[in-house]
Formats: C-alpha cells, sequence, structure tokens
C-alpha cells in the first residue's frame, strides 16, 4: 500500500529526529533477507540501543539532510536498512557487523561517522571504539595513574628502611645462633 504525504512526512521526521541524536550510521543492503532474519536483526539491534529502519532512500535523503549524515545521501542506493548508533558509536557497527558476518545477504554499504563517510572496511575500526563505560574506566585510570605513582614513591624510603633494619635483625639473630 502506496504512503500518503501525511505518512512520509511523518517518516522523515521519525528518522530525522534519531539522526539527529545519532552518533554513526550505516547503511546496509538487505536483499535476500528473510523476514524472521531481519527480526532477529531488529531484536538484537534494540537491545544495544541501536534504532534500525528500511526506508526509501529518497525519504532517506530528506530526512539525514541538515544532520551529520547529510554526506551519506548521495551513496543511498539500492534497497537500504539505515541503523543508527544512540547510546555509543560502536554499537552500531558491532551490531551490524556480527549479523553481516552471520547472514552473508546482509551487505555493509555506507558508513557515517563524525560527519564524514568511512570506508566500509573501516567497520572494525569503528566496532573497536570503547563504549561510555570502558571509556570512563580508562580515563579514571588515566587520570589516577600519576597519583598512585607518586604515593608510591612517597612510601618507598620509609619502606626501605624497614626492610633495611629487618635485613639488620636477621643477620645479627643469625650470628646469635
Amino acid at each position: 500500500m502506496a504512503l500518503n504525504l501525511d505518512g512520509k512526512k511523518a517518516i522523515v521526521d521519525e528518522v530525522a529526529t534519531m539522526a539527529s541524536r545519532a552518533l554513526a550510521c550505516i547503511a546496509a543492503e538487505y536483499n535476500g533477507l528473510s523476514v524472521g532474519a531481519m527480526t532477529k536483526l531488529r531484536s538484537e539491534a534494540r537491545k544495544k540501543g541501536v534504532y534500525v529502519r528500511v526506508v526509501r532512500n529518497t525519504l532517506a535523503r530528506r530526512a539525514l539532510a541538515g544532520t551529520d549524515f547529510a554526506c551519506m545521501g548521495d551513496q543511498l542506493v539500492g534497497p537500504l536498512v539505515l541503523a543508527f548508533s544512540q547510546e555509543d558509536p560502536g554499537s552500531v557497527a558491532r551490531v551490524m557487523g556480527d549479523f553481516a558476518k552471520t547472514n552473508n545477504k546482509l551487505v555493509i554499504k555506507v558508513v557515517s561517522f563524525g560527519g564524514r563517510l568511512l570506508d566500509p572496511a573501516d567497520l572494525k575500526v569503528l566496532a573497536s571504539m570503547p563504549t561510555r563505560e570502558q571509556a570512563l574506566a580508562l580515563l579514571m585510570g588515566v587520570l589516577k595513574a600519576p597519583i598512585t605513582k607518586f604515593v608510591r614513591t612517597m612510601a618507598e624510603p620509609p619502606a626501605k628502611l624497614v626492610r633495611t633494619i629487618a635485613a639488620i635483625r636477621d643477620q645479627k639473630q643469625a650470628t646469635l645462633v
């Protein structure tokens, strides 16, 4: 059934809203995927905070115009599924990449991150980006390292003195026995 103008506007608004809040986007060709496989993809994506939508290319171009993903407009050709990462940039790459490994009918065509197009071969680089929690943990480790080293350095002279006194005590006890 064909969409009327109001239905098309609603789709464009929904996709534009998701695109404006998204961190990364992937467009993949899904030709030949079964309904069950698409349902599985959507289910996995939902669990990981990824928005997946099949949209006509003309509507997708209108929705992506004015967002960081406007650079994808010329690349949207053929039957494509759009996937937007909502929580961390690497989640969309992990979901789509893992699904593409098990389903060879899903072919990654366009990858966009930070307002630029990436080569589909760079999907692994995007997928290896840390999640928010991992990035915060790395940052805290980096911030904590100088303080920890300073404390160890400051504690070393008294510890060395204690070890020296203990060695002298052990030596004197050995000579008495």
